[in-house]
């Protein structure tokens, strides 16, 4: 074996692992985008376990059709998963925390036992969730938490 022969195995391995992680990298960066209430649900359960409660006031009830949320950024309708005019329950509340206020919506489709939606009224007081580290990520409901008194 001399000198020749390493270098062409050192140089076939090291291309074998650039092949290898240019693929791995391609397969990251085009794999399907996960589904956007798993998503959802996955930021719920975060938010209730780390969040911190402070009192906050409900300012809105909203039945709209999916796609039609209008509770932040504009969305494609099928970033909810459903575009075929579904009806969802949004609930739009405001709380403060450090003489900031903080106005939000939570969509809580399918939430609606957890959150006792006939006892949610405009103007009532509600237990708000936050995340100490994001005060604009809270919940008003979560899969085994409700604010609603």
């Amino acid at each position: 074996m001399n000198f020749t022969e390493i270098d062409w195995r050192v140089a076939l391995l090291a291309a074998a692992g650039v092949l290898l992680a240019a693929g791995g990298f391609a397969f990251w960066w085009r794999r399907r985008p996960r589904d956007p209430q798993e998503i959802e649900r996955r930021r719920r359960a975060h938010v209730n376990q780390v969040g911190r409660i402070v009192e906050g006031e409900v300012l809105e009830i909203r039945e709209t059709l999916s796609g039609d949320l209008n509770a932040g950024p504009k969305r494609r309708a099928s970033d909810n998963g459903a575009s075929n005019g579904t009806p969802r329950n949004v609930v739009v509340y405001s709380y403060s925390i450090s003489g900031v206020t903080y106005q939000t919506a939570q969509d809580i489709t399918g939430l609606e036992e957890r959150a006792c939606v006939g006892r949610i009224v405009t103007g009532l007081p509600v237990s708000v969730k936050y995340d100490p580290a994001n005060p604009g990520n809270s919940i008003l409901v979560a899969d085994n938490w409700s604010g609603v008194h």
